[in-house]
């Protein structure tokens, strides 16, 4: 079994596919959305069958505040929501899934807040709902996105599959 938190090293290893067999990888430099895994685990969470909780530290110097938008920057939602489906993928390999990552879709996603340079700290939540180890390695999450303790997103029915072959994905 793996630990049950990691740190930024333990995912760029991730992201090279040196941290679990198979070729799960989170993405890597800019994209890599998430600076610690501070906890996951099996049979916790809102569900009973998982959860995990990570961090993502934020400073004014980060890429996408000198791109979107100018004179009036923010962190694009569209990124905290790949980090939750990141950390859903992450999820699937801690626990023995192999295969490619991919996001499948969401049900319901909210965004009620904004990350501002002058923020210091984004924590993501995912609560497992369904986990399957079948011919399909899929994980069902709701997750929420906040912002200085503050909850900013929501985002009901993450799902990201693993797949051995994505050449017809």
């Amino acid at each position: 079994m793996y630990p049950d938190h990691f740190e930024k090293e333990d995912l760029i290893k991730c992201g090279h596919g040196k941290l679990f067999p198979g070729s799960m990888r989170l993405p890597i430099d800019e994209m890599l959305m998430v600076d610690r895994i501070t906890h996951v685990a099996l049979d916790d969470g809102a569900y009973g069958k998982g959860s995990l909780v990570a961090e993502l530290d934020i400073n004014p110097d980060l890429w996408f505040f000198k791109v979107h938008f100018v004179d009036d920057p923010v962190m694009p939602g569209c990124l905290g929501l790949d980090a939750m489906w990141q950390l859903v993928g992450f999820f699937l390999a801690w626990n023995g899934g192999e295969g490619k990552g991919r996001a499948l879709g969401a049900g319901e996603v909210k965004f009620f807040g904004q990350v501002l340079p002058t923020a210091k700290k984004v924590t993501y939540r995912l609560d497992i709902k369904r986990l399957i180890n079948r011919k399909l390695t899929m994980a069902i999450a709701d997750g929420s996105m906040e912002v200085d303790g503050r909850e900013i997103y929501t985002a009901k029915d993450l799902r990201v599959g693993m797949f051995s072959s994505t050449d017809d994905f």
